[in-house]
């Protein structure tokens, strides 16, 4: 249940587009939304949770995970030399299915994450029921990707998962998709992969289209999708290790497109932000020297701290239909806020609030984390039974852990 919270004494970044972001304030929080920002705030029953030496910000947006494949975190590409094994869902059962998606679940909470976007790869009934389940166990906000060429269309879940209609590039349904759009859904493209002739998001465009990656479209797609005003949903770190290669943010940057950052695949990505943040900066950053160092005119302006945190929050929220509810501490909005330690040595001293988040910070640094109002992680400590979880991984694993030389395909 949400409580009555009062935040006090944090460097409050509110990252909202007409509220201004705070060197010392408090957040007041009741009835599971965010009801003052300010200085000096007061609130009898509240539980205060002290933030002075932290940072107080909303919490992150990832736009794009495979949850099932939680269990093969960090064995590398599939086939590799350092990775013989590959993901396969036909060999998880539903407690498996379930198992996977809430230990990732756990990770992302445990990164700062409040929302996470699952790119559901449940082939069967039985096997979506246990992804939700999970979805609704971690206590998470949730976009349901639902895959299935035969996925049942619906409305919202409840008030804490919410069901979009996924679709690949190279086998997209324009009918499909409209029929889950007239039911309320969201659509999600994944495109990862080479370009192919033909692989465009015609008849499928519009303001409620997330495309993901977009390595695997033809060229042009960009100004497509800014005509149209879809979003797009970047995974950098996954995207550079497991083949699509770099993303195109200087491509973006020039169509006025502002993505936002996914973790995609924890076999070859880390778990959380602070990592998409880096990445995505330092290969905008890189590609800039190198036009710079050839001698390049017309350079792009360097990405910043501002820009970029923006990605893993506020424009995050907005790439996946979620901009009106979270994304920022902002009065009215739900809240999702993460409280950030600034005393540790790993960021200490503090020059600029923004730019050690998004540099210097790591998982270390997470403390509290609220999810619609519920404390999820207190005082560096999960609230969940994370011992139980655990165990159910480690036997899941002794299940579908087998070993095999083959990728089963679908992208990072």
């Amino acid at each position: 249940m949400s409580g009555r919270y009062l935040i006090r004494g944090g460097t409050v970044l509110t990252l909202g587009a007409k509220t201004s972001n705070h060197d010392e304030a408090d957040v007041l929080v009741d009835e599971g939304r965010i009801v003052e920002v300010g200085r000096g705030l007061r609130a009898r029953g509240s539980v205060v949770v002290d933030a002075t030496e932290a940072i107080v910000m909303p919490g992150f947006v990832d736009t794009h995970r495979h949850l099932a494949r939680s269990l093969f975190k960090n064995l590398g590409s599939p086939g590799s030399a350092g990775s013989p094994r590959r993901f396969s869902i036909e060999s998880y059962g539903p407690d498996d299915l379930y198992t996977a998606t809430l230990i990732g679940l756990l990770g992302a909470i445990e990164a700062g994450i409040t929302t996470v976007v699952d790119w559901s790869e449940a082939m069967t009934e039985e096997q979506f029921s246990a992804v939700t389940e999970a979805h609704r166990d971690s206590g998470l906000r949730t976009v349901l990707v639902d895959t299935r060429k035969t996925g049942s269309a619906g409305l919202p879940l409840d008030g804490s998962i919410t069901r979009a209609r996924g679709f690949s590039a190279a086998d997209i349904d324009p009918a499909a998709a409209s029929a889950a759009r007239a039911s309320g859904l969201r659509i999600h493209v994944h495109a990862g992969g080479s370009p192919a002739p033909g692989r465009s998001l015609d008849g499928i465009l519009g303001e409620d289209l997330t495309v993901i990656h977009g390595s695997g479209l033809e060229p042009g797609w960009m100004s497509a999708v800014s005509s149209a005003r879809a979003s797009v949903a970047l995974a950098p770190a996954s995207e550079m290790a497991d083949g699509p290669g770099p993303p195109p943010v200087r491509e973006l940057m020039d169509a006025g497109i502002r993505p936002g950052l996914g973790v995609g695949d924890e076999r070859v990505a880390p778990g959380d932000m602070f990592a998409q943040m880096r990445a995505l900066i330092s290969v905008q950053h890189a590609t800039y020297f190198d036009l710079k160092l050839a001698g390049k005119g017309g350079l792009p302006n360097l990405l910043g701290t501002r820009q970029v945190i923006r990605s893993g929050t506020t424009d995050g929220a907005e790439a996946v239909g979620l901009g009106s509810v979270t994304g920022s501490l902002e009065v009215g909005k739900e809240a999702d806020i993460v409280i950030l330690r600034t005393d540790r040595p790993n960021i200490f001293p503090i020059n600029d609030p923004i730019g050690a988040v998004v540099w210097g910070m790591d998982t270390s640094n997470v403390d509290w984390v609220f999810s619609r109002g519920v404390a999820l992680m207190e005082n560096g400590v999960l609230t969940a039974d994370v011992a139980d979880a655990r165990r159910r991984a480690e036997s899941s694993w002794g299940r579908v852990g087998v070993a095999l030389t083959t990728p089963a395909g679908g992208g990072p």
